[in-house]
């Protein structure tokens, strides 16, 4: 039977076994539409709002400051497009670092064909936004300021708490996209002075098809979809009911477990660090070496391509991923290793291992084990020096 190790955690988690098992009754035994007033549309909306409070004392937000979404693209898009329409008249000025996911760089790169004014925010070669740079850039028709809590590539988390007081007292929206540090890291929106918040359910544990976007009490924003009136008037849609409660369920869970599968997940990301870094020649870690999530390698290799490596683990049963797992099949270099200041040439070396909830010692061990000979085999053929 061939091996199977996933440790591509970071591009979409399989669903916990408990997490299936609260969803199912909400699939036929509580089928009723939340927005309905009969029995069965009261009884359903009753547990939809009893998720919203448990949500929101995740964050520590209010309950009707958490609207629930589709995907962690649709939070991003709703909080990029719909702050920015609202608030033209105060500005149309918006700041992004240079390592956003694509669905934020490119809901500004749209936002931009509409008369808006983009500017990025650079980086160092850990990946770093430097806050006293943001405060620099704020101008007097600077509306939002858009920075990840944590990257989805290199793993490099961000001085959010510092950014986030800095857009307070500039008068400035603060939305960051939360997709990947959600259930990983503790999130207080108060504390952090955010406005804005996009958090994701399949990356902890929970079903595709669901994710909220936290919206501070008083934000100008439009909603993007029209219809019933929905989520406070701010996504119209008929709610996704069992994909709620599985996300809902999911972020307990990871929420209840976080210390302890910080300190597990730490030890054997640094084993495979240091495993890897130690056998195999002219290679580097990308991104911080501290600050970064529990679970996030990301390692770039001398003298040949990721997609080579990627395929040759698959081989042995290891799933792992090269650029960004949403867009994989894109050839081009990492536009975040780019935005680190590392060549092209180099950015296309780098592969990212994700560790999870079933990432187990045997398998860091494995990966180990046969990635040095892969190496070895690929630089001989490389044609690249």
């Amino acid at each position: 039977m061939k091996i199977k190790i996933y440790m591509d955690y970071a591009s979409s988690t399989p669903v916990d076994p408990r997490v299936v098992e609260a969803m199912l009754p909400y699939f036929n035994k509580y089928h009723g539409n939340p927005s309905s007033i009969h029995d069965f549309g009261l009884e359903t909306k009753k547990v939809v709002e009893s998720s919203r409070e448990i949500l929101a004392n995740a964050i520590n937000a209010e309950v009707e400051e958490i609207i629930f979404t589709s995907s962690a693209t649709e939070s991003n898009n709703t909080a990029i497009k719909g702050v920015a329409f609202a608030n033209r008249k105060k500005g149309n000025h918006i700041l992004i670092s240079s390592i956003e996911h694509d669905c934020v760089l490119k809901s500004a790169e749209w936002l931009k064909d509409q008369g808006f004014e983009i500017e990025k925010i650079k980086v160092n070669k850990y990946g770093l936004v430097d806050p006293k740079d943001i405060e620099k850039r704020i101008k007097k028709n600077t509306i939002l300021v858009s920075v990840m809590h944590a990257n989805n590539e290199m793993g490099t988390i961000e001085p959010i708490e510092q950014i986030g007081k800095i857009c307070k007292d500039k008068d400035v929206y603060f939305h960051t996209d939360a997709a990947q540090s959600f259930g990983k890291l503790p999130i207080d929106v108060k504390k952090m002075n955010i406005d804005l918040l996009t958090a994701s359910s399949q990356k902890i544990y929970g079903p595709k098809g669901a994710a909220l976007l936290y919206v501070k009490k008083g934000t100008k924003i439009y909603p993007l979809l029209h219809g019933g009136g929905q989520e406070f008037g701010l996504r119209s849609s008929t709610s996704n009911v069992p994909a709620i409660i599985g996300f809902t369920k999911a972020a307990d869970l990871c929420i209840k477990e976080m210390e302890k599968e910080s300190e597990r997940l730490i030890k054997l990301r640094n084993k495979l660090i240091e495993g890897i870094m130690n056998k195999i020649p002219r290679t580097h870690l990308n991104g911080h070496k501290k600050e970064r999530l529990a679970n996030n390698i990301n390692i770039r290799f001398d003298g040949i391509e990721g997609e080579s490596i990627l395929m040759l683990l698959n081989s042995h049963g290891v799933a792992v991923a090269t650029g960004s797992a949403c867009s994989s099949k894109d050839l081009k270099p990492s536009h975040v290793l780019l935005a680190m200041g590392i060549s092209p040439e180099k950015a296309h070396g780098s592969i990212r291992i994700s560790l999870g909830r079933w990432t187990k010692q045997k398998d860091v061990d494995y990966v180990i084990e046969i990635l040095p000979g892969i190496i070895q085999k690929l630089r001989q053929i490389s044609p690249i020096k």
